[in-house]
């Protein structure tokens, strides 16, 4: 078993032990835990520097594409809806020329 990790919380190890066992069925000693040097330590800590960086630098690209998307899509759409308001202006200016005394109601349909 490896003996040289940390048990958890109020004694209990929160992993099972590790067996390392060869195909003869006998196992085998735990290698000791190696010895890192400061350069072991300094490049951990620039690697997970990176990978904070890489992953911050990931979120925001998706947030500058989604609003490259928005301000793509936002004149669309506000075009179509000037072009909706402009098409019910000009069938209700039509109809009140011709003399439609009613005013017109708009129904919405629910299921």
């Amino acid at each position: 078993m490896d003996s040289s990790r940390r048990s958890g919380p109020h004694g209990r190890d929160p992993l099972p032990p590790v067996l390392d066992m060869t195909p003869d069925g006998e196992f085998r000693d735990p290698l000791p835990p190696s010895q890192r040097g400061w350069v072991d330590r300094a490049l951990a800590r620039l690697g997970g520097a990176a990978l904070l960086v890489t992953l911050v630098t990931g979120g925001l690209l998706v947030v500058a594409l989604a609003v490259l998307f928005v301000g793509l899509l936002l004149p669309v759409a506000l075009g179509a809806g000037l072009i909706a308001f402009v098409s019910i202006w000009w069938r209700m200016r039509r109809l009140r020329a011709s003399g439609g005394g009613r005013p017109v109601r708009f129904v919405v349909l629910r299921r």
